[in-house]
């Protein structure tokens, strides 16, 4: 896949840039701010961090990534995917480790995207990719729903055990911080779509909380200050980098480096749908790798592409590039101007928009089609990847889901389908129909799928009598591909029928196979005189080798 250079994409964008172009990436721009402040704030605190960490990020990964990205509608910032990642990480080594993470990831990403290795990301099954993402909307809920109660109950090693704990109680709600949450949730949930197009529903929301919790002076827990700069004062600096813990970490960083890569792809991948505008994945990989290594020294968190976001800013008119850096413009401006408003948002309504972007975040199209058409596979791959995803580490969840998917899917392939035909040759020559030969059987194996090592078993099966033969056909245009255990079980077979006195011929061998064939030395163990075009002219030639020579004249 080749990469298209950072200039020629700035190029494209900007060919005819006009007056109204701006205009409609400013709106554009304003539009995505407004849906991305609540959730930058949401996810700084979802993530471990700060709701101040959480708008660093998105004001710098929209500056750094939005001017460097690999198309004009990617538009980046904190997720909810991977706030679930990173609360993991922040609870065990602290916000440091979250940036140290996130150095690692961007350092991990940047090398992908350099090696131009961004279309290895899309290997993933969509079945997996679905499970995870639920697992994650589930882990997003289950812990918001301390804030949202306005309690601290203990902390548990999963998802799944944390919500069971729930249900033993040992906890007294602080039913204030509640209605407040709920407000949330139910102005999202009923917020009219037709105001939605000038006030996002999560902004709404939160304004509604902020502005009852602080008429009513109700005590509930805030956000607290907001810095008004986007160097804050907890961060990674190259004094602090912790490299002691870069082991230790290493795993954490994967799982995040391929969490981001996938999310942005996927992200690319949808606002290419709604544009036609094909995402350069490897520019993208490079402008994430490079954001995340800039990010952690401000005292942000791993950022990628957002589909939300992104889906906003195309249908709100973006036209280039200049709508994610105006969003990150427009996050900063708050920033600067509303800082002490934001001091005083609810908790417990961040906790209302990030449950309910959890049961949004959801394929629950993805879910009904799989199980309304019953994809047994699909349904299996799902369910061990969610189930996976909430009870063990994400890092886990994603190997076992890709192992399954893996396994089942050479499963599949293996299938290799052997459909045997003999040929009678007494009988065709009866008929009329063959020449006269001294050979009695000619059998013609039609074979179907890839001859690799899960096939092999069926293979040999298929050929372990053929006693009654004089010559075997094998047409392999259907053989896309052959690997070393195929080459050896091939080559066993000639052997077998070799000892035997017996003839194999391939027909219609895939240029594929042949490369290998001819690699192995198989083609000239075989013979080139025993190649053939079809499996009709193998026949024919089988039969004209055989042919008895007439008797000479007898003279007088």
């Amino acid at each position: 896949m080749n990469r298209v250079p950072l200039w020629r994409l700035w190029q494209r964008e900007f060919s005819g840039y006009s007056a109204g172009k701006f205009r409609q990436d400013l709106l554009a721009g304003l539009t995505v701010g407004a849906v991305a402040l609540p959730l930058a704030l949401a996810f700084g605190v979802a993530s471990g961090a700060t709701a101040a960490a959480g708008l660093v990020t998105a004001i710098l990964s929209g500056l750094i990534i939005g001017a460097l990205s690999g198309a004009p509608y990617q538009i980046s910032g904190p997720t909810g995917a991977m706030s679930a990642v990173l609360i993991l990480i922040a609870q065990r080594v602290g916000v440091e480790g979250v940036w140290m993470t996130g150095l690692m990831a961007g350092a991990i990403i940047l090398t992908i995207g350099l090696l131009r290795l961004g279309r290895f990301v899309a290997f993933i099954p969509s079945s997996v990719i679905t499970g995870f993402t639920a697992g994650i909307a589930l882990i997003i809920f289950v812990g918001q729903i301390d804030n949202l109660l306005g309690v601290q109950t203990p902390a548990h090693p999963s998802a799944a055990l944390k919500l069971l704990a729930y249900f033993q109680g040992g906890f007294t709600p602080e039913w204030t911080t509640v209605w407040i949450g709920l407000l949330v949730v139910a102005v999202m949930l009923f917020w009219p779509p037709a105001l939605a197009r000038y006030l996002p529903s999560s902004l709404a929301g939160i304004v509604a909380a902020t502005l009852v919790a602080v008429w009513s002076g109700w005590p509930v827990a805030q956000i607290g200050d907001i810095p008004r700069t986007i160097l804050l004062d907890q961060r990674l600096t190259w004094e602090t980098i912790p490299w002691a813990r870069a082991p230790e970490l290493l795993v954490p960083a994967i799982s995040v480096a391929a969490l981001g890569a996938v999310e942005s792809l996927l992200c690319g991948a949808v606002g290419s749908k709604m544009t036609g505008v094909r995402l350069q994945a490897n520019q993208e990989l490079v402008a994430q790798g490079i954001g995340n290594l800039v990010i952690p020294f401000f005292g942000g968190v791993p950022a990628t592409a957002a589909i939300a976001r992104s889906s906003v800013g195309i249908k709100s008119g973006g036209q280039t590039r200049l709508t994610s850096m105006l969003h990150a413009l427009t996050l900063l401006a708050a920033a600067l101007l509303l800082a002490p408003v934001i001091a005083q948002v609810p908790l417990a309504a961040l906790a209302g928009v990030l449950m309910v972007t959890a049961v949004r975040m959801n394929e629950w199209s993805a879910i009904r089609f799989m199980f309304d058409h019953r994809f047994k596979t699909g349904i299996l791959t799902f369910v061990a990847t969610f189930v996976a995803t909430t009870t063990l580490d994400l890092t886990q969840a994603i190997l076992i889901g890709g192992i399954l998917s893996a396994g089942i899917f050479i499963n599949q392939v293996a299938n290799l389908e052997v459909s045997i035909r003999t040929v009678d040759v007494e009988r065709m020559r009866e008929r009329g129909m063959a020449l006269q030969t001294d050979c009695r059987f000619i059998r013609v194996a039609f074979l179907t799928g890839p001859l690799f090592f899960a096939a092999t078993n069926t293979f040999n099966e298929a050929f372990a009598h053929e006693e009654d033969i004089d010559t075997l056909i094998l047409s392999m245009r259907a053989v896309p591909l052959i690997d070393l255990s195929g080459i050896e079980a091939l080559h066993m077979l000639h052997d077998t029928l070799a000892a035997n006195s017996k003839v194999l011929m391939l027909a219609a061998v895939h240029p594929n196979v042949m490369r290998m064939l001819e690699r192995a030395g198989l083609d000239r163990l075989i013979g080139p005189e025993n190649f053939f075009w079809s499996a009709d002219r193998a026949i024919l030639a089988a039969e004209t080798r055989h042919l008895t020579p007439t008797a000479p004249p007898q003279l007088t």
